[in-house]
């Protein structure tokens, strides 16, 4: 029997409810009060400014709840438990008719989000293949074509809800499409490991 080999596949991990109802509700009311600085693409799209978890007490806790993930997300990037800490983290409110445009995260190794409400379909985040990759030139896009995951080019995230993490590689493409649903608030963050190690010659990131 014939057998498809999914050859070095990209990882995303979703984590349902790591974060209780009252963690959410909580979260969410400071969230909204404290976003001040308006997306560059989108005027329906605000941002807190990018912080520490250090920077107030619903950061630190984020970082406790989705810490263990991190570290079991980042075991399967580079194949050891190692030590991570949150870099930056910040709040982002979507308001109906928002996006946010494709982008990767520079400067890190894992990217989270966290949602704070449920996304509507419309603005779950989509991912996208690498610009310039290993792609054939010419394509097979018709009506005819059955998309899967070794010719399609974009690949959105089935329905989050609040309270759930979703962890990627920060160096993967991604997006939020225009929102045609409720206000949708989440909290994104990018980590490091602490050092890699690469046949002897370790790098250390403070």
């Amino acid at each position: 029997m014939s057998q498809i080999i999914g050859l070095f596949p990209t990882p995303v991990m979703r984590a349902p409810g790591v974060l209780s109802p009252e963690d959410v509700a909580a979260f969410a009311e400071e969230a909204v009060a404290s976003t001040s600085l308006t997306n560059a693409y989108s005027d329906l799209l605000s941002h807190t400014p990018v912080a520490g978890v250090e920077a107030n007490s619903n950061f630190s806790r984020l970082g406790g709840l989705v810490g263990p993930k991190v570290v079991e997300f980042g075991e399967v990037l580079f194949g050891e438990a190692l030590a991570w800490r949150i870099k930056e983290i910040w709040v982002n409110v979507l308001e109906p008719g928002g996006r946010q445009a494709i982008h990767t995260h520079a400067n890190s190794f894992i990217s989270g989000v966290v949602y704070l409400t449920e996304a509507h379909p419309s603005a779950n985040l989509v991912f996208h293949k690498a610009i310039g990759g290993s792609n054939f030139i010419f394509g097979n896009s018709n009506p005819r074509a059955k998309v899967n995951a070794f010719n399609g080019g974009k690949w959105a995230m089935p329905e989050t809800r609040a309270g759930d993490l979703v962890l990627f590689p920060s160096y993967l493409l991604h997006e939020v499409p225009p929102n045609h649903g409720a206000r949708r608030i989440s909290i994104a963050f990018n980590a490091i490991p602490e050092r890699l190690d690469n046949f002897g010659y370790a790098i250390g990131f403070s």
